[in-house]
């Protein structure tokens, strides 16, 4: 309970608007769902989302990358003051495979991957991106790939991953209907201020890459194993797993919410827009009302750590399934 008292009495003093967190006495600090998901309380607040790091400052801090991946992120800037009006709850942790399974078995749902017959991706040692159309580093899109076979051994403690945008809508529906309480996917404002939890800096654990290793599940001397060509880019260290690794394995924040860096990509209910945040409102900014893709928080496993920043804004269509996304659920707090 001390890292929530501490918390509740943080003001940041900027230059710009401050933040702060509200304290949530009304509701209880953990839930446990009928699918054995447990559930964090994180309450209402403010903060500043975004980020407007220079490409200098950044080049310092990644050296090994080239200068134009850090001029092709203008889509995390203005660094904009975001107020979160009501507390939620949120995944403890990933949605597991596990969980996926049962959900599956409860609800007859059929995921997209299995349901229009093309599968989705996956690891194979022999696939050499080099040979491929697109380069991509996973084999696929092929039937023999979905969320119960990405290609790797996974235990139902697992992130699931190779799961739609429209399979997550699916599980928060269900659960809904199921539950009487609403399940939806985070906003991409509610996810960073979550993710954030009290800091400013790149990650929770601070602004050097390395502070990962104690946190997230990222591209490290494990995974670097299995892509010789993108060592550079790695972390200099080992966390243990070449791939996902068991959901809760790695120091949380201090909302007590784990791998909101590293281990799955996390869908957002947000469609895309980079330029967003220049009129985004202040109080629970939902993004855009139409477009063509849905963004996605986080990293995972696989991903180098500029692009685990809290700050980063991915994208993909609702259909997309790919062996590196996963889900985290949202339950409004009623």
């Amino acid at each position: 309970m001390w890292i929530r008292a501490t918390l509740l009495s943080l003001v940041w003093l900027m230059p710009t608007p401050s933040w702060s967190i509200e304290p949530s006495s009304t509701f209880p600090q953990h839930l446990k769902n009928s699918l054995g998901m447990k559930l964090v309380l994180v309450p209402a607040g403010g903060f500043m989302m975004g980020s407007n790091e220079r490409p200098d400052l950044l080049a310092k801090s990644y050296p090994q990358y080239d200068r134009k991946r850090f001029l092709e992120i203008s889509d995390e800037s203005p660094v904009h003051q975001v107020r979160i009006t009501q507390a939620y709850y949120l995944g403890e942790n990933e949605v597991t495979v596990g969980q996926f399974q049962r959900f599956l078995e409860a609800s007859g749902y059929t995921p997209e991957s299995e349901a229009d017959g093309t599968g989705a991706y996956g690891y194979n040692s022999a696939y050499d991106p080099a040979k491929s159309a697109r380069g991509d580093a996973f084999e696929g899109r092929s039937p023999k790939y979905s969320w119960s076979n990405p290609g790797f051994q996974q235990g139902d403690d697992h992130p699931v991953v190779n799961v739609t945008w429209n399979d997550a809508v699916a599980m928060a529906k269900w659960l809904s209907e199921t539950e009487g309480h609403t399940y939806r996917l985070p906003t991409e404002a509610e996810w960073e201020y979550a993710a954030r939890a009290g800091t400013r800096t790149r990650y929770y654990t601070g602004d050097e890459p390395q502070s990962l290793l104690k946190a997230a599940n990222v591209f490290d001397a494990d995974a670097a194993q299995n892509w010789p060509q993108w060592r550079s880019y790695a972390l200099a260290g080992h966390d243990g797993f070449a791939f996902t690794s068991p959901v809760g394995s790695f120091a949380p924040n201090a909302f007590g919410l784990y791998d909101m860096h590293g281990n799955a990509w996390e869908w957002t209910a947000d469609w895309y827009d980079e330029h967003y945040y220049a009129n985004s409102p202040v109080d629970n900014p939902k993004g855009p009302a139409t477009g063509v893709v849905r963004v996605r928080r986080g990293g995972s496993w696989h991903t180098w750590s500029f692009y685990a920043r809290a700050s980063y804004r991915n994208w993909n269509t609702p259909s997309t399934r790919y062996t590196l996304v996963g889900m985290r659920l949202l339950r409004e707090a009623d």
